[in-house]
């Protein structure tokens, strides 16, 4: 555990060195958030909702849900670099299991994802939303199983790729679709039949949808249906905990290799 802790401790170091990194995962999508939700905001209206439920508001939860996948994004690349600096080959001539090593990178990775969308919690207001302090540490809770979840998916990238120029083409071609198709930019209620059942079939969904519910604690926020709390949080659950499994089993892989 204290080897665990001394990678946490240094993912979190190489962020409070590297400020830049606060604009790429916090800063873009918060302008994203602002300019297209006041742009849509006048011809949008989410399927089901009540009278003056904006884009904004709609908008706000998958926003915080972009926040965790760009610091998903810019956590895991560490790992690309790690190997082409021979840091990681010296972590993978200690004795400390393979799977302690990728835990050590998805809770640094994860806890800068909480970090951040907590930030971003504090916003809103500016959407239209009061948050009850249930509430509030409800999103933080699912905030953390969905970073945990795209860390570990971004780990199981970057475990298997040796340049940071593929890692950025397969995360794009990867999460940003996961992205679209949870429900966070359109709802599912009015897409055709086969896309539908994509986004019923994407984990994000789950993610999303359970951080909708918590963001309008005690009610669910009425934008189109939703999948129920206890079945978001335990496909949240089981998908991060896959993901996780499958990084520490390529991790091994790359070290036996």
């Amino acid at each position: 555990m204290r080897a665990v802790g001394s990678l946490w401790w240094r993912e979190i170091l190489r962020f409070a060195r590297q400020r830049s990194r606060v604009t790429g995962a916090l800063v873009q999508p918060l302008l994203f958030w602002l300019l297209l939700g006041s742009g849509l905001s006048p011809s949008f209206r989410p399927p089901g909702a009540p009278a003056g439920l904006g884009y904004l508001a709609y908008l706000y939860p998958g926003i915080l849900v972009l926040v965790l996948l760009f610091t998903a994004i810019f956590a895991t690349i560490s790992t690309v670099e790690d190997r082409q600096s021979g840091f990681l080959q010296g972590v993978l001539a200690s004795p400390l299991a393979r799977s302690g090593i990728v835990l050590g990178q998805a809770l640094g990775g994860t806890t800068l994802a909480v970090g951040q969308g907590a930030l971003l919690l504090a916003l809103a207001p500016l959407a239209g939303l009061s948050l009850s302090l249930p509430g509030l540490l409800a999103s933080v809770v699912v905030l953390a199983l969905v970073g945990f979840a795209l860390t570990s998916l971004g780990l199981v990238i970057a475990w298997r790729l040796q340049s940071t120029q593929g890692f950025h083409a397969i995360m794009n071609l990867i999460l940003i679709p996961i992205w679209l198709l949870s429900g966070a930019f359109f709802p599912a209620g009015g897409v055709a039949s086969p896309l539908a059942w994509v986004m019923r079939l994407d984990p994000l969904t789950y993610g999303l949808a359970a951080l909708r519910r918590c963001l309008a604690f005690p009610s669910p926020m009425p934008a189109g249906e939703l999948p129920g709390l206890a079945l978001s949080l335990g496909v949240t659950v089981l998908f991060g905990a896959a993901m996780f499994g499958v990084a520490a089993a390529t991790a091994r892989r790359s070290a036996a290799a």
